[in-house]
């Protein structure tokens, strides 16, 4: 991966390519059509595919406070671009070196002078330089007249909604983890490292680990069918089914927000390794049962109906 600081240093290999820019979050189905288009037209004039980046996104810096919670952490977007087809990727480590250009200049100093693109293609909603003065009318015509090949690839739609991060987002707040999984082209993850929680589960005979330290977006709350990955960890498959709850714990009185999981078949220490959960359907909301034989029934119930899940 490529840090770009500056708008000078830039490195041979990935100059002359065709280049896309933008804030890739999720990298879903949407992207998935873009990268692919310009890793296309990037083989046939026998030059790279350049995927350009931001991190942080623009919008940690300019308004904190709107700053969505990401969908994928920055190495995770790096692979994701990768396996869609960038054969290069670079990240402009955001600053108000960057934020502070205007369009022209970004497409004057960045595109045409740093990146010396062959090609660009973009999405019909790419704005870019301060205040995100040009968009894609303009930078098409900014190409056309210094001889740079453009093109613009249109949005996918699934069940006529308009695939984008922003509705990723909104059905990952509804528990919506399935309709999340169409429009990504795979299921949402999380990662983490294992913590200790209050030992509960051991003692019931469910044993579950603590889920700590997730930088992206966290689920509704309620009861999941998940996968889990462990890196380093034994496993025939290289992941466990796992029973995956989002939120307090009601039947004990207990109400913070955590996430916690019983990964089926699993034996040994998870404490302080990282893991990563991809998230295939919600079961259920979170809510108080009467009593232990209550809630040990239902949580029985959870993980046969996961287990039955990740089967197929």
């Amino acid at each position: 991966m490529i840090t770009i600081e500056n708008v000078e240093d830039f490195p041979a290999r990935a100059r002359g390519a065709y280049v896309t820019v933008g804030n890739f979050d999720g990298v879903h189905r949407g992207h998935q059509r873009l990268i692919g288009r310009l890793r296309a037209r990037a083989d046939a004039a026998g030059v790279p595919a350049l995927a350009v980046t931001f991190d942080p996104h623009p919008v940690a810096l300019l308004r904190p406070d709107k700053a969505p919670v990401p969908l994928v952490w920055p190495e995770r977007e790096i692979a994701l671009l990768e396996e869609a087809g960038a054969t290069e990727v670079a990240a402009f480590r955001t600053g108000r070196w960057l934020l502070d250009l205007t369009a022209r200049e970004f497409f004057d100093r960045v595109i045409r002078r740093q990146f010396a693109a062959l090609g660009m293609v973009e999405g019909p909603n790419f704005a870019f330089g301060h205040d995100r003065q040009g968009n894609v009318e303009i930078l098409g015509g900014w190409c056309a007249a210094t001889g740079i090949e453009f093109e613009v690839v249109d949005p996918i739609s699934d069940n006529g909604q308009l695939i984008s991060s922003s509705r990723i987002r909104q059905s990952l707040h509804e528990g919506k983890v399935e309709e999340a999984s169409r429009f990504l082209g795979r299921p949402h993850r999380i990662r983490g490292i294992v913590t200790h929680g209050a030992g509960r589960g051991a003692g019931l005979g469910i044993p579950t680990i603590n889920v700590d330290g997730i930088d992206t977006l966290i689920p509704l709350d309620g009861v999941y069918a998940a996968r889990v990955f462990v890196p380093g960890a034994e496993s025939q498959s290289g992941s466990w089914a796992a029973a995956c709850n989002i939120g307090p714990n009601p039947t004990f009185g207990e109400q913070i927000r955590k996430v916690e999981a019983h990964l089926i078949g699993f034996v040994g220490d998870l404490y302080g390794r990282s893991l990563e959960l991809d998230f295939l359907a919600r079961l259920r909301s979170t809510r108080a049962f009467a009593n232990l034989d209550d809630l040990l029934g239902q949580i029985r119930s959870d993980i046969e109906r996961t287990r039955q899940i990740c089967a197929t």
